[in-house]
């Protein structure tokens, strides 16, 4: 998980000088492929950590402001209690964007996370489906790059409480 974090990092620091030169024009800046890497404060049961990820996505013009897509996370965490550790983490969400100005689109989600919990000391583990549904903001300093904020909160099955993440992340779009 941590190579794939820092792999990304590097793969934008990269990239991201060529694309900042793209002659795209601007309305695209919130359509196609995207890729990124996020970081954020994790709450989980009333205790706090760190959680760090990647997540890509794909976004569609369904009207002249309006962008719709997917997008699918991994990410781990290190917020922990005396007894468990929140460990990796699973989602897959559908979005819907709305284009303010050129660079500027507000959004909210909503689908499937994945959590799993290990036992601290102990070999066991657990993992938790639940509901995830959040709200943000997105911005394009260029056609090809995105910085983002948002809040996201999940639901678990079987009563166990929920999550809560406050999340900014920087990626390319394609």
């Amino acid at each position: 998980m941590k190579t794939a974090f820092f792999a990304a990092i590097a793969a934008a620091s990269i990239a991201t000088p060529a694309l900042a030169q793209s002659d795209l024009n601007e309305a695209s800046a919130f359509t196609g492929p995207r890729i990124g890497v996020t970081t954020g404060y994790d709450k989980v049961q009333g205790h706090d950590g760190v959680t760090y990820g990647v997540a890509a996505g794909y976004d569609l013009p369904v009207g002249s402001n309006v962008r719709a897509g997917v997008e699918v996370g991994l990410a781990d965490s290190t917020a922990k209690t005396d007894s468990i550790q929140a460990s990796r983490d699973l989602s897959a969400s559908a979005r819907l964007g709305y284009v303010l100005t050129p660079k500027i689109m507000p959004y909210a989600k909503v689908g499937y996370a994945s959590s799993r919990f290990e036992g601290r000391g102990t070999d066991s583990g657990a993992a938790f489906e639940g509901v995830r549904y959040g709200a943000g903001v997105e911005v394009a300093p260029t056609p090809r790059t995105y910085i983002s904020a948002e809040y996201q909160r999940t639901e678990y099955e079987a009563n166990i409480g929920g999550r809560d993440a406050a999340m900014v992340g920087v990626g390319l779009r394609f």
